[in-house]
């Protein structure tokens, strides 16, 4: 697979009647490392982005980068083909609408590295075929847009590097005493660390349970996601759906929560008990 746009590494490759609506510049609190994985990561836009995106359908990807089809957050919003296509060697890349929308758009967007976890962001709005007040207006509305987009990404990206500092640092999984079991479910829900591990611990439906709080896709922060009826949590990034009983994926992804770590009860005493396990640091 390839980009379907022709020449789309170049600026308006079709030669039409572009003006540059607006630009957007801010710093963000995270590395050039994990900022490009954020471009390259299409799967989490209707998830982290719920309020500008409703639906993102991939159709093609490759070391090009990525085309989907989207939708806005409106039920009646139109869908748009987006194609991004990364130039890397010259940190940078352009999102062009190719069909819906304002075909022929293209937000070009340029990458600085600041400092180890610093990043500079500049964005320029390529707006093709609309009169000059009506370019200034779309593009307005464009800048308010991408602060809200860079905004919840700087997050989710600050997440998961104190998520991958924490990997490194965890140490081997034991047994942990929780105390007296009366006060251990008073206390319920409960969020612990062990050994750097963020764990959540449950009465679900009278059963203690407890489950790793990050998620192993791209450790997400999972101790705030509710649990439905079914046992199963939800991802707030990418929707990835696990049930905290067996740590199994539910929508068809290979990925588990697991080595689930488990709490025994001895004496009305309850211990936090989980399998050794070498943790590998990708």
């Amino acid at each position: 697979m390839s980009p379907r746009q022709e020449n789309a590494r170049t600026v308006n490759p079709n030669g039409l009647d572009m003006i540059v609506g607006a630009a957007y510049e801010r710093e963000i609190a995270a590395s050039l490392t994990r900022t490009w994985e954020n471009v390259d990561d299409w799967e989490h836009l209707p998830w982290l982005h719920e309020g500008s995106f409703s639906a993102c359908d991939l159709e093609a990807q490759g070391d090009w980068g990525w085309r989907a089809w989207t939708k806005g957050p409106a039920s009646d919003a139109p869908d748009i083909l987006i194609e991004l296509v990364t130039d890397k060697p010259n940190q940078r890349y352009v999102s062009r609408t190719l069909e819906g929308g304002l075909p022929g758009m293209e937000i070009w967007t340029r990458f600085e590295a600041l400092a180890p976890q610093r990043t500079g962001v500049h964005v320029e709005f390529h707006i093709p075929g609309l009169k000059p007040d009506q370019t200034k207006a779309l593009g307005a509305s464009m800048v308010t847009l991408y602060k809200t987009l860079w905004d919840e990404d700087e997050r989710m990206m600050v997440e998961r590097q104190a998520a991958l500092d924490a990997k490194r640092k965890q140490t081997a999984g034991s047994t942990i005493p929780l105390g007296p079991v009366d006060e251990l479910r008073a206390s319920l829900p409960l969020t612990i660390d062990q050994g750097g591990r963020v764990l959540k611990l449950i009465d679900h439906q009278g059963n203690l349970l407890a489950f790793p709080a990050t998620c192993p896709h791209m450790l997400a922060p999972l101790k705030d996601a509710p649990i439905d009826d079914e046992g199963c949590l939800i991802c707030p990034w990418h929707g990835y759906r696990f049930d905290i009983r067996t740590g199994t994926e539910q929508t068809g992804r290979s990925l588990t929560l697991g080595p689930l770590p488990k709490i025994a009860i001895s004496d009305g005493q309850a211990h936090l008990t989980w399998p050794h396990k070498k943790t590998t640091v990708i």
